[in-house]
């Protein structure tokens, strides 16, 4: 048996709240709870009590109306996601017009004449040539000749210069107006400011006066006059009396030729 003995096995356990400082850390609680007892609370002045008093009728109508925007949000949420899905078949609708590199789609221009008479240009395809030419596909052009009148010319190809109110038709031209005028032809020149319509090509024409065939024409709308220009084959309608010596010939001629 080993009855060896040191002074740290003589050593017995301490308790933390028997420690020997115990009274030591006592004494500084109670100097620091005298020294919170000490001190002097201030009261508050007119001013900040008016200012806590803004801040409570504040958040008095914030919070309720905070809470009332939540939940009206949450009741308009069906509404504002049909909003949305509309928007998104209106964006569709909106991508087959398309402005690529200068190119539109389905492009519409508007303007109005010397007598502020509406016209208005359509295209399949525009080209932006720079700040006033325009290269249209397939141009269609609808002109107000009078309050009750109207005029429509298209053709395959066109080039319009916006500032100067000018359109150049090409290939297929072919123009209509209320009144029975027809003419077909390879190219016209339109002045939309002055509702003047020329070519110098060859053209066929026809309406209520008859047909006529010719190297040109010339159209002022607004003056009511029509000419045509070169050689051509004129034959006309006569509705108010017998034909004449030459038109009943040449008709006994094809029955006899029959």
């Amino acid at each position: 048996m080993n009855n060896d003995h040191t002074p740290e096995n003589d050593k017995k356990p301490q308790r933390d709240d028997f420690a020997q400082n115990r009274s030591e850390n006592l004494a500084k609680l109670d100097a620091l709870r005298r020294e919170a007892f000490q001190k002097i609370r201030i009261a508050p002045d007119a001013d900040q009590l008016a200012r806590r008093r803004s801040l409570l009728k504040f958040a008095k109508w914030a919070l309720p109306g905070f809470a009332l925007t939540l939940l009206a949000s949450i009741a308009a949420w069906p509404e504002v996601s049909h909003l949305m899905n509309e928007n998104k078949a209106a964006l569709r609708e909106m991508a087959r017009l398309r402005v690529e590199s200068g190119n539109m789609e389905n492009a519409v221009y508007r303007g109005l004449d010397a007598h502020g008479r509406l016209y208005m240009i359509t295209a399949r395809v525009t080209h932006q040539q720079g700040p006033d030419r325009i290269d249209l596909v397939d141009p269609i052009a609808d002109i107000q000749l009078s309050s009750s009148s109207w005029a429509h010319i298209r053709a395959n190809k066109g080039l319009y210069m916006q500032h100067e109110q000018t359109l150049n038709l090409d290939q297929n031209v072919v123009l209509y107006r209320d009144d029975g005028v027809l003419l077909n032809g390879p190219s016209a020149d339109l002045d939309l400011k002055q509702d003047v319509i020329a070519s110098h090509d060859w053209v066929h024409a026809e309406g209520p006066f008859g047909t006529q065939n010719a190297l040109g024409y010339f159209l002022d709308q607004h003056a009511g006059i029509m000419q045509f220009t070169g050689p051509g084959l004129t034959i006309r309608n006569d509705d108010y009396g017998p034909p004449s010596e030459a038109a009943r010939q040449r008709k006994e001629g094809a029955k006899t030729g029959k």
